[in-house]
């Protein structure tokens, strides 16, 4: 009799944790997709390590996601749909550049607000992008030069 009340404490007790974990992604839902968020478009030469579900930062804050990701077929650039959360205003000279948190670490998109006055309207595109820049590249390009 004891071993049954156990399993049933154990069992509530997953359960407990189970709810606590979904009621936790549910309120993270505001930054996911959902209908708190508009859509802005940018290309990017290298959206290395980006994919759907990445992180779109302003000061390290996360803003929102990476919605969708294409190859342009005629410039061969990397389109990305970002979703933004709707209380967010991005000026139009804003830059989006591609990040990395250290040498192992994830990638995300990293808005640079500008100094503007007109902000991004849901479906804008933002120009001035930034791709990832690869480290080793750029050591093997400082070494072969010399």
């Amino acid at each position: 009799m004891k071993e049954s009340r156990f399993e049933v404490l154990i069992g509530s007790l997953v359960l407990a944790l189970a709810g606590a974990f979904l009621y936790y992604l549910l309120q993270d839902e505001s930054l996911s997709a959902g209908g708190n968020d508009y859509n802005l478009r940018a290309s990017f030469s290298s959206a290395q390590g980006i994919s759907v579900g990445s992180d779109v930062r302003m000061a390290g804050v996360r803003i929102g996601n990476v919605s969708g990701m294409t190859l342009n077929k005629e410039t061969y650039l990397a389109e990305l749909d970002l979703a933004i959360q709707s209380d967010i205003l991005i000026p139009t000279d804003s830059a989006a550049i591609v990040g990395v948190e250290g040498l192992l670490g994830g990638y995300y998109v990293e808005i640079e607000p500008g100094g503007e006055f007109d902000y991004y309207e849901a479906g804008d595109r933002i120009t001035d992008t930034e791709g990832h820049v690869s480290l080793i590249n750029l050591l093997s390009e400082s070494f072969f030069a010399q």
